[in-house]
């Protein structure tokens, strides 16, 4: 008699130590641990809206600073055939500039400050959280614009020239020359987070490899 050609079944390995598992559904734990994959949309969505209120309130703060440490700028008032004119004391003074440019350094340490913050706050980021800190700081940045203009001196200098008298010097109102000093807190807010969140955010972790022995040849050793 002949072998037969067809190869014999796999042997049974019923031993304790032969172990076989299946793949893990979807959801399921992995390696008996749950994947830390941060809260849901809505949370995140709930949090960045926090986060970008919080952050225009600080506005307040940004136009109070602004309008103290900001440089004044004198005006003189006089009257020429019974008409009041105003004009600059210092026409070769850079007081004007040096508002514009407290403004930005202002809005650079606020983003700096705020970025740290919300890094802190929350150490994951996320698109939500990114968006919320710029939108937050660009109307924090506005907010502060219009306080400072609203703390500053009087908006109708002829008015204020008439009241002060003539040749009397007077502060010109607190005035914002160069509009693009407004990115000054969101840019750099954004752009802080962004650094830490890459140097110092946490990493998602590896997915383990399953557990179980190396598949066998399902044949086994040739007949002898």
């Amino acid at each position: 008699m002949t072998a037969p050609l067809t190869p014999p079944p796999p042997p049974h390995d019923d031993s304790p130590h032969q172990v076989w598992q299946a793949p893990p559904p979807a959801g399921a734990p992995v390696g008996g641990l749950y994947e830390q994959d941060g809260p849901g949309m809505k949370t995140e969505v709930r949090e960045a809206v926090v986060i970008a209120i919080a952050v225009a309130l600080g506005g307040v703060l940004f136009g109070l600073l602004w309008w103290w440490l900001a440089p004044h700028v004198p005006l003189v008032g006089d009257e020429v055939d019974k008409s009041w004119v105003v004009y600059l004391k210092d026409t070769e003074g850079e007081q004007a500039a040096g508002v514009d440019g407290t403004f930005t350094l202002l809005g650079l340490a606020f983003g700096l400050v705020s970025a740290v913050v919300v890094f802190l706050f929350r150490r994951r980021g996320g698109v939500p959280l990114v968006v919320a800190l710029g939108l937050g700081a660009l109307l924090g940045s506005v907010l502060a614009w219009r306080f400072g203009v609203w703390l500053g001196p009087e908006s109708d200098v002829i008015a204020h020239a008439k009241a002060v008298g003539k040749g009397v010097t007077f502060s010109a109102p607190l005035k914002l020359g160069a509009k693009g000093a407004l990115l000054a807190w969101p840019l750099a807010a954004v752009l802080v987070h962004l650094g830490l969140t890459a140097l110092f955010g946490p990493r998602d972790p590896e997915a383990p490899y399953p557990h179980g022995p190396a598949p066998k040849d399902s044949y086994g050793a040739p007949p002898a």
